[in-house]
């Protein structure tokens, strides 16, 4: 196969997900009380793009329908997309600058940091009156980028870092945030099922404004992480002959690193701790399009935004009227599979 077949290849699999990414978004949006069907979400749709929507003529549906639709349920799922993407990328770049696939944002610890973070944030009013709800995800980064610095250093031994003991590190130091964030929150006299609905992570009452808060560090993390994809191929190949090769190679950790850390804070600021997303997607999507960056990262981005919008939707419906917090259907897929990596590893001390 050729270069130009490669490439058309991976343009053709970006514009398959974009498509099927199009579709979940429509098909979830229906979902709710209100029984709004496709065609009628598919035309508000088309009727709010500027020069064709003047051209489409209004359906019957009744008025509050768009208010249910673009207020209430499309904000959150693009959120859902949003916080599915920055945790699936976040994963692939963290799995390739270990060389671990058991390797994840919440795995590390990276995720119970930054919702320590978010929480001392939200309870104390840090930064809040001069940023507003911009503030959070700054300390919830900050958060992130601490638990990741304390965890790669407990894992160092000189300047080799061994895998195992960064897991485990990882592990433990967020068990004992997770803990940390539990006692503030009890304490701090809030409704005990908001505090747990939020741990273990959710979308419900979610609106644009969330969106917005998200949005723009979700840009920067991205880019960052899709700018030094072809660099993390070369990593692959070992940290000696990448930099043989002219990478600065701990240059690149900690740029990459500072790019994940702020992905995944910036998700947990407004999802509350979601599990395993980065563990699952990236693995599955390296199965079928390989281990280069450059497909694998958008390829899980895609992935995983069409995958939590998904397991958000189960978990309104699941248990309708009640809903789950979508922490749980995540980690229903998530907890099996990690085991399953573990046992292919042949972990000496599972």
């Amino acid at each position: 196969m050729n270069q130009n077949d490669r490439v058309w290849q991976r343009q053709f699999l970006i514009l398959l997900l974009l498509a099927l990414l199009g579709l979940t978004v429509i098909i979830c949006t229906t979902i709710g009380p209100a029984g709004i069907g496709f065609t009628d979400v598919l035309t508000m749709l088309l009727r709010r793009i500027p020069w064709l929507g003047s051209l489409i003529p209004r359906g019957d549906w009744p008025e509050n329908y768009e208010t249910i639709v673009f207020q209430m349920r499309l904000a959150r799922v693009i959120l859902a997309a949003l916080v599915g993407a920055g945790l699936a990328a976040s994963g692939v770049v963290l799995q390739g600058l270990f060389v671990n696939p058991m390797a994840d944002p919440y795995i590390l610890g990276i995720s119970q940091g930054a919702a320590l973070g978010a929480t001392a944030a939200m309870m104390s009013g840090i930064g809040l009156q001069a940023l507003g709800i911009y503030a959070v995800p700054l300390i919830a980064f900050g958060g992130g980028l601490g638990t990741s610095i304390v965890v790669y250093n407990l894992a160092r031994v000189g300047n080799r870092v061994q895998m195992s003991t960064l897991l485990l590190a990882g592990i433990a130091v967020g068990l004992f945030l997770s803990a940390i964030t539990s006692y503030i929150m009890i304490t701090s006299g809030q409704n005990v099922h908001q505090i747990l609905f939020w741990m273990i992570g959710g979308f419900s009452g979610r609106s644009w404004n969330h969106v917005k808060v998200l949005l723009p560090y979700f840009i920067v993390g991205y880019s960052l992480m899709r700018l030094y994809a072809r660099k993390l191929n070369i990593i692959l190949l070992g940290e000696e002959p990448a930099q043989h090769l002219g990478i600065d190679v701990e240059r690149m950790k900690k740029i990459l690193l500072v790019a994940a850390t702020l992905t995944t804070a910036s998700a947990v600021s407004v999802s509350g701790v979601i599990a395993f997303v980065g563990l699952i997607v990236p693995h599955a999507v390296r199965l079928v399009v390989g281990p280069d960056h450059r497909v694998l990262l958008p390829a899980s981005a895609l992935t995983g935004a069409i995958f939590l919008i998904v397991a958000d939707a189960l978990a309104r419906t699941a248990a309708a009227p009640e809903e789950i917090p979508v922490g749980i259907i995540t980690a229903l897929c998530g907890g099996p599979f990690f085991i399953y990596l573990l046992r292919k590893k042949n972990n000496p001390g599972f």
